[in-house]
């Protein structure tokens, strides 16, 4: 039986909670669910940064397939993530394909360089959620999302799952984790539960920002 949430409101005396949207994409499916976040995220009061993790496949690699050559020069206007962005954030949300059943290791890459601000408690008390995608339902889209929340959990940071909260979850496939789809697989179910996942961040962080 769904859970009945209550409706987000904004509380005006909560603080406006700032969300780094954090993603890797090869081919636009983690850029789309980042982008559709985003946008929730904003709508639901925060003030948000949408950052792009960096491309360390090598360039001739990149350069050799037309789909993820592209998909990087769409998104050159997109600002490439730093440690400062995670330092400015109350909340993460971050999206990552999955690779081998974990996630890619341009998102390990990058989060192997927090080891300052994880030493210095910055990524402590802060909320965290996570979304992913695969090739298909079995390729590891679970474990993917299981082992970000691993590393939050070193972080010293707060889980913020959808679970079973609203009709959207279901609709999308019914991951209580967070959302996940096939790669190329984005449609108007799973951006609704995107839209949930991020004002439910949103709505939590505010609580505890606040």
């Amino acid at each position: 039986m769904l859970l009945q949430t209550k409706p987000n409101r904004k509380d005006k005396n909560m603080a406006q909670p700032k969300i780094a949207i954090v993603f890797y994409s090869t081919y636009g499916t983690n850029h789309a669910v980042a982008q559709a976040a985003a946008d929730a995220a904003r709508e639901a009061g925060a003030e948000v940064r949408l950052r792009r993790i960096p491309e360390t496949a090598p360039k001739e690699v990149v350069e050799g397939q037309e789909a993820w050559k592209a998909q990087l020069e769409k998104m050159s206007d997109i600002p490439e993530v730093t440690a400062e962005d995670m330092d400015w954030a109350d909340g993460y949300f971050f999206s990552s394909p999955t690779r081998f059943g974990v996630t890619a290791s341009q998102v390990r890459a990058f989060i192997d360089t927090l080891g300052g601000l994880w030493g210095a408690g910055k990524l402590a008390d802060k909320t965290f959620t996570a979304t992913t995608s695969a090739q298909n339902p079995h390729g590891g889209q679970e474990a993917t999302i299981l082992s970000l929340y691993t590393t939050a959990m070193h972080w010293g940071a707060i889980i913020v799952a959808p679970g079973f909260t609203d009709e959207t979850i279901f609709a999308a496939g019914g991951n209580p984790y967070g959302f996940s789809t096939n790669a190329g697989g984005l449609d108007d179910a799973g951006k609704a539960a995107i839209a949930h996942q991020a004002r439910r961040l949103v709505e939590m962080t505010a609580k505890i920002a606040s």
